[in-house]
């Protein structure tokens, strides 16, 4: 069976690095940098289709940041196909899944891939892995990554790897991945920034981007995209927008997926919009109709806290890799404008990039799948390696928790913890559960579930837009 390129594919600018692509994966791995709008994340899975190292039955993994993304990835790539999605491309989130005895690529979150390596050490069946918007560099595709070259290197000599961003290092993926570094044109067009007067306060951000939206309707004639720290902040923009003369849709990891859906798409009945969204359409999606974008210059993100022992969300600056990720956003259809509420002076004191979350998290997780794994992360090829003390303290929980015994090897208790896919605390609570009965066990797996999903501490704030 082949898989010819659709031509809609084949008509993105990606589609001209396939032949290199192609040469590199015939040697190994492959590390590719292509801008917002090249096509990568649809057109090279649906490329990997008719490599001729690929056996016709196996499936190319692709893995996501998030839920959403996933979903939108697989949506697309099936829509050029003309199949729904479930035969030829499927998606696998951790709350659902549409996949068939016909799919051959796969859409995969990526701490679901970590759960897959535990089970299945060998990822039998699969040809290629391809990790997508790898600059995010998440604490699961850090791992995921680390772990599936291992295996590479071990069992699976033949299994394929391939990196790709819009923003990366790439020196340090082809280092890792003993790859060469293909590069992508775009198709973008220019986008004009405006600075603010001054810095926008945190505290004032919703009504002072609300505001600017307002602007941007009056200046510009397609949709308004408007980026915010998360839930609270979107809500009180919606509440300053009420009377706009826009659709006023929000976009974050809590919402349904077909409310989710509802924002990525134009309006039905053609009016303007304005999408007030989190982090979560900054990489991987496309909006469609946006050309001007409010960026307000702040992020939730996970901070653990050693002393405490619990990681909570901190709204911190983005970098600006992250502003050029969002401006980007208003010049797929044509020239746009970018609004950024934060001053000239103030961008060019921002990092870079942001930190990997291997540095900042908590990392009793990651403790719990090494062992699981059998490795020693001293062995493993991590990009960063996993700074010492905090990998410390989380084998100390670990053995608190009976998941290591005293010589830090994995306990029976440990392995039916790391199946779980849940935090240790989380995990340990529920697998003493299962010993007290079915009821105990269902109660302990209702509140892991509310427990990982929301801060019951903080009512409606979530950490779900991160960790998804």
């Amino acid at each position: 069976m082949t898989f010819p390129l659709p031509a809609a594919a084949a008509a993105l600018p990606v589609a001209e690095t396939l032949p290199a692509l192609g040469e590199a994966l015939g040697r190994g791995n492959a590390v590719l940098i292509a801008p917002p709008g090249a096509g990568k994340t649809t057109v090279v899975p649906l490329a990997l289709l008719a490599a001729p190292w690929r056996d016709p039955t196996a499936r190319i993994l692709v893995l996501e940041p998030r839920r959403v993304a996933a979903r939108a990835a697989a949506r697309r790539m099936a829509a050029l196909l003309g199949e729904k999605v479930g035969a030829t491309v499927g998606v696998r989130t951790r709350l659902d899944a549409a996949v068939s005895s016909a799919t051959r690529i796969e859409v995969v979150t990526e701490g679901l891939l970590v759960r897959r390596l535990q089970s299945d050490p060998g990822l039998a069946g699969v040809a290629a892995v391809v990790f997508d918007e790898v600059h995010e560099r998440s604490l699961d595709a850090d791992l995921a990554l680390a772990l599936t070259r291992d295996l590479q290197a071990g069992l699976r000599p033949e299994l394929r790897l391939v990196a790709m961003s819009a923003t990366l290092d790439g020196a340090a993926f082809a280092r890792l991945l003993a790859a060469p570094v293909i590069a992508a044109e775009g198709r973008m067009f220019p986008v004009a920034v405006r600075w603010a007067a001054r810095d926008t306060d945190a505290r004032d951000l919703p009504e002072v981007a609300a505001a600017t939206a307002r602007r941007a309707l009056a200046e510009t004639a397609g949709d308004v995209l408007v980026f915010l720290p998360g839930m609270a902040e979107i809500r009180r923009a919606e509440a300053a927008l009420a009377d706009a003369p826009a659709v006023v849709r929000p976009l974050h990891g809590e919402l349904p997926p077909e409310a989710q859906d509802l924002a990525l798409r134009p309006d039905a009945e053609g009016r303007r919009r304005i999408i007030l969204a989190t982090a979560i359409a900054e990489t991987s999606l496309t909006v469609e109709g946006v050309t001007a974008v409010v960026d307000g210059g702040f992020r939730r993100a996970p901070r653990f806290d050693p002393g405490s022992g619990l990681t909570r969300l901190v709204t911190v600056r983005i970098s600006r890799a992250a502003a050029d990720q969002r401006a980007g956003r208003a010049g797929r259809l044509g020239p746009g404008i970018a609004y950024r509420l934060w001053t000239e002076a103030a961008h060019r004191g921002l990092a870079a990039a942001d930190r990997p979350e291997i540095l900042e998290a908590d990392l009793a997780p990651l403790a719990l799948d090494l062992a699981a794994w059998g490795a020693d992360p001293a062995a493993l090829p991590f990009l960063d390696p996993p700074p010492a003390g905090a990998l410390a303290a989380g084998r100390d929980l670990l053995r608190a928790l009976g998941a290591l015994d005293a010589r830090g090897a994995i306990t029976p208790h440990g392995r039916a913890m790391a199946r779980l896919g849940a935090h240790p605390r989380l995990a340990a609570m529920m697998a003493a559960a299962r010993e007290g009965g079915a009821a105990e066990a269902a109660l302990a797996a209702d509140l892991a579930a509310v427990l990982e999903e929301r801060d019951p501490l903080r009512g409606g704030e979530t950490s779900a837009d991160i960790r998804l």
